[in-house]
């Protein structure tokens, strides 16, 4: 008990020195299950600015998502921990995405574009990004190393936290720990 008082007075006073840092101490806080390896950042860091590709090959960047809380996961078709996180991706844009967050998925590495449609296909996600880094340079530019990577951004487009690996991001804990970050900094970053 004295743990959890001194950990709610611990948050408070960062939420009035810093709201935005109250967030981040308060989803650490949340983190259970699989958020366990789900890593914050003491401070935002600045994400990577190479472009990716849509599936048909039109140059994007993260810059385009800025305003808004991105949960951006980079996969490839030949990883299998990424076919089974995919559909619990699937299910978190579902139920958050909007105008102030949404999932960003994108295959970094090769991966042609008719493998990508079959692994969708196949494991029936139908409402993702198929989004491209063919020759890895975001993913290189955020080191990235091994797959899956998930990555969270503020609306400022920084990374916030980090999670290696695959995890279940429908689950309660994550949306937990999502909503505390989203509650807390609201998207507009004031």
């Amino acid at each position: 008990m004295k743990k959890l008082l001194l950990a709610l007075l611990y948050t408070a006073t960062l939420g009035l020195a810093n709201p935005a840092l109250a967030g981040v101490t308060e989803a650490e806080a949340l983190r259970a299950g699989d958020m366990k390896k789900l890593n914050f950042h003491s401070e935002p860091k600045d994400a990577g600015s190479a472009g990716f590709t849509d599936f048909d090959g039109a140059e994007l960047s993260l810059a385009e998502y800025e305003g808004k809380w991105v949960l951006l996961n980079f996969w490839a078709t030949w990883c299998a921990p990424c076919r089974k996180e995919m559909p619990q991706l699937a299910e978190l844009q579902e139920r958050l995405g909007g105008d102030d967050f949404e999932v960003l998925t994108i295959a970094t590495g090769r991966n042609p574009p008719p493998a990508m449609k079959s692994f969708f296909d196949e494991i029936g996600v139908t409402n993702l990004p198929l989004h491209r880094d063919p020759n890895s340079a975001l993913a290189r530019e955020m080191a990235v190393l091994g797959l899956p990577v998930t990555v969270i951004l503020n609306p400022e487009g920084q990374e916030v936290a980090r999670l290696q690996g695959d995890a279940d991001w429908a689950s309660e804990d994550a949306l937990a720990v999502l909503d505390a970050l989203m509650e807390t900094a609201p998207a507009d970053g004031s």
